[in-house]
């Protein structure tokens, strides 16, 4: 079994991205064949048991040619009507090809603020599990139409691995016009060596990358190392590879040539460490012994263990978790502002929906966004 086969063949939840130039020709028309291949490809892995995710660039590319401008530079407000136009066409062409496989899909558009904002961030991820759990695989782009600020075309590698951390994906397949990571750039290097497998992004393998290239096709191989970096930070292992060949993730799977930058941490690991570390709490929820004991069995924080509240905090922020005298046992990300805490602290999470006038989910933290500290007062 070759180590593409086993990091795919292990993975419960797959991303792939697929580049503008895999999907729109140069008359801006759909690679029909192409789609279609890729679709197949998503069928291959839901048929092994992968949850799946599509990352799809080429909005832009098809809506362009609907306003004359194949070749010359838009501007911002140009781009994002060419978005609006092409988004449109994507998605009908998406949900086409799946259904020929027997695939469901739906359309997912993300700005920046939705992967890095902790609120809609929870939003987004219980949005995309969702669907995935309910068997739909969502077609992914970034929100080019309402963008503040220059869109560059390389943004999709960087949304796809985003996308991979936010769902705690176990692998990442950036779909692009070459192979893998080379040494140098092989279009003008022939010298420049193709590297299989990267362990860790330093300075060297930076390095190896170039500036932003093409058109509308892929933003170069800095934004691969980039979208790389922020992937195996997040536990997810992934691959670069030529998507230009019929079923490109199947050929992988049978040997054809790849880069694979691999992950240290596996995704609940690397999320926690991201809660432990990474962000100051924004207030504090007190509880009882019952809940402090079922925390440190690996449950979830329910409503009826909280006994009161400190500080303002809203839906998704940051907040540390107390015990009885006070000691601190964690922290997490909150499913509830501070306001309805407080009115539901103590009560079962069935009175919910009553109490605050909407239904919200059982648990005030989930156990996967929930970190546990141990203290030595604890211990006593």
């Amino acid at each position: 079994m070759t180590s593409s086969e086993t990091y795919l063949r292990h993975a419960k939840t797959v991303v792939v991205k697929i580049g503008s130039a895999l999907l729109v020709q140069d008359n801006g028309q759909v690679r029909q064949d192409g789609l279609a291949g890729f679709a197949a490809d998503l069928a291959m892995l839901r048929a092994m048991g992968c949850r799946c995710v599509v990352v799809s660039s080429g909005a832009i590319a098809l809506g362009r040619h609907h306003l004359n401008r194949p070749k010359a530079r838009m501007k911002l407000e140009e781009k994002q009507a060419a978005a609006a136009i092409g988004q449109v066409q994507l998605a009908s062409e998406w949900t086409a090809a799946l259904k020929a496989e027997g695939l469901k899909a739906a359309q997912i558009l993300l700005s920046p603020e939705d992967t890095e904002t902790r609120r809609r961030h929870l939003n987004a991820r219980a949005t995309l599990n969702t669907l995935l759990d309910h068997d739909i695989i969502p077609v992914v782009n970034e929100n080019d139409t309402v963008a503040t600020m220059e869109i560059r075309y390389g943004d999709n590698d960087r949304l796809a691995a985003r996308v991979a951390q936010m769902i705690s994906a176990d692998a990442l397949m950036l779909l692009s016009d070459i192979d893998g990571l080379y040494t140098a750039d092989p279009h003008h290097d022939e010298s420049a060596s193709h590297i299989p497998e990267v362990t860790a992004i330093d300075e060297a393998i930076k390095a190896m990358a170039g500036p932003a290239h093409e058109d509308y096709a892929s933003g170069g191989m800095i934004t691969k190392i980039e979208a790389a970096r922020i992937a195996t930070h997040a536990g997810c292992h992934m691959a670069i590879c030529d998507g230009r060949i019929l079923r490109p993730i199947k050929a992988v799977m049978e040997g054809q040539r790849a880069t694979w930058f691999i992950a240290n941490e596996n995704p609940p690991q690397a999320r926690k460490i991201w809660i432990a570390g990474g962000l100051q709490p924004q207030g504090k929820i007190h509880l009882d012994h019952g809940a402090v004991k079922a925390l440190r069995q690996g449950k979830s924080l329910l409503a009826a263990g909280i006994t009161h509240v400190d500080g303002q905090f809203e839906r998704g922020d940051l907040i540390a978790v107390c015990g009885p005298k006070d000691q601190n046992i964690g922290r997490g990300l909150s499913n509830y502002s501070s306001g309805d805490i407080a009115k539901i602290a103590g009560c079962n999470s069935a009175a919910i929906p009553d109490i605050l006038g909407f239904r919200g989910r059982d648990e005030v933290i989930h156990a996967d966004d929930l970190v546990i500290e141990t203290s030595a007062e604890d211990k006593k």
